[in-house]
């Protein structure tokens, strides 16, 4: 048996029927840059997410970029997230000039952990008398924002991050770019903080047919702001009210959204359901780890990660046997090169270490059959009891 790690064919021949006859339609009114299908996906997400306001944007890296513009972070300052996320994270802060500072993460649900947030507020900065603002002492910036990663599907503990911000006059700005539909105490993701960013990357819950992304908020004029720099700083043609930059949803990706957005809560509950018969299948597996799901939260599983001493041999042994896999993420932000700059060695964020070195995606799409996902369980046991 073959079982991908994703399969999107599989998805497109379920909505084929619409998708085919919107594209026509857009290419026999040369419908391609904003328009209804933009307009209407804004108003369908927003809803969706429990916000008042929707910005479609070019991908889910522009989304965080334009979040942190918008929210007032730019040269000079610091925002707190964490290492075990993928790099558009941290990408989009530099992008705006700040420099990213991280705090592990919870051992248990990999979101970040609240209590290493406080001691990193408390024991790594100091503060400005007149407003309690805190500054790092690490990068002498003020920081200006938290960036809670909702990873995996999985919501971060948004209750405590949210206090420790307003406590100290700090933006959250949620990257909820693999968290679509995810609850965190009956809210849905991407509406908790000041912002909230969505990719819409192809393999995404919801996906686009190419690049795409969102921010949701409650803010307006966060939202207006937005607009502007998605479409080159203007608020009417020819009239630039700053620089922006190119970063529109096109309405033949809004029009693909619009379709699936539909179907979401039926894929993300079959998500679920896969999830949970994964959980049944391998939870009592001696050396496996399954994903844990807090009571705060409801995931919708983006992907399904095992833990595991001897990942590198499974994953192996999985691809010998037809199964495809993956890695998110295998070597956390703050030891890649990139950051090497910013003075951070092996050992400092444990968890997210630990994490890195064990973590292991198993196939995880709606259509997935028991068949299937059985026929992984097995393989994985039958790799754990002859190891």
């Amino acid at each position: 048996m073959q079982v991908p790690f994703v399969d999107l064919k599989i998805q497109y021949k379920q909505i084929e029927h619409e998708v085919i006859p919107m594209m026509k339609e857009a290419m026999e009114n040369a419908a391609f840059i904003g328009g209804p299908q933009v307009a209407g996906f804004e108003t369908e997400f927003a809803a969706f997410c429990g916000t008042t306001y929707c910005v479609g944007v070019g991908s889910g890296t522009d989304a965080l970029r334009f979040a942190l513009i918008a929210a007032g972070v730019g040269p000079g300052d610091a925002v707190v997230t964490v290492p075990h996320t993928f790099i558009a994270t941290t990408e989009a802060v530099s992008q705006v000039g700040a420099t990213p500072v991280f705090v592990d993460i919870d051992p248990q649900t990999y979101t970040m952990d609240p209590t290493k947030l406080a001691e990193f507020i408390e024991q790594e900065c100091i503060f400005d008398a007149s407003t309690n603002q805190p500054s790092s002492k690490r990068t002498h910036r003020p920081v200006r924002a938290i960036i809670p990663v909702h990873i995996y599907g999985r919501p971060a503990d948004m209750d405590a991050v949210v206090e420790i911000a307003e406590t100290h006059h700090i933006a959250v700005i949620e990257d909820a770019c693999q968290a679509h539909g995810a609850r965190y105490k009956n809210r849905k993701a991407g509406s908790m903080g000041d912002v909230g960013c969505f990719s819409f990357y192809p393999g995404k819950n919801l996906g686009a047919y190419g690049e795409a992304g969102a921010v949701v908020t409650q803010n307006e004029k966060i939202a207006g702001k937005i607009r502007m720099l998605r479409d080159h700083g203007q608020t009417k043609k020819y009239f630039h009210d700053r620089e922006g930059y190119n970063g529109r949803l096109d309405a033949l990706q809004a029009g693909v959204l619009r379709i699936k957005l539909k179907r979401l809560a039926a894929w993300n509950e079959a998500r679920r359901e896969h999830a949970s018969r994964y959980n049944e299948l391998l939870s009592e597996v001696p050396g496996i780890t399954v994903p844990f799901e807090a009571e705060s939260g409801r995931s919708v599983y983006h992907l399904y990660v095992i833990l595991l001493e001897e990942r590198d041999e499974l994953q192996k042994f999985l691809a010998d046997k037809g199964i495809g896999t993956g890695l998110h993420y295998p070597v956390p932000l703050h030891l890649q090169d990139a950051y090497a700059h910013l003075g951070y060695k092996a050992g400092a964020f444990p968890v997210t270490e630990k994490v890195a070195r064990r973590l292991l995606s198993l196939p995880m799409f709606p259509e997935l059959t028991r068949d299937q996902i059985e026929y992984v369980a097995d393989a994985v046991k039958a790799f754990m009891t002859h190891r």
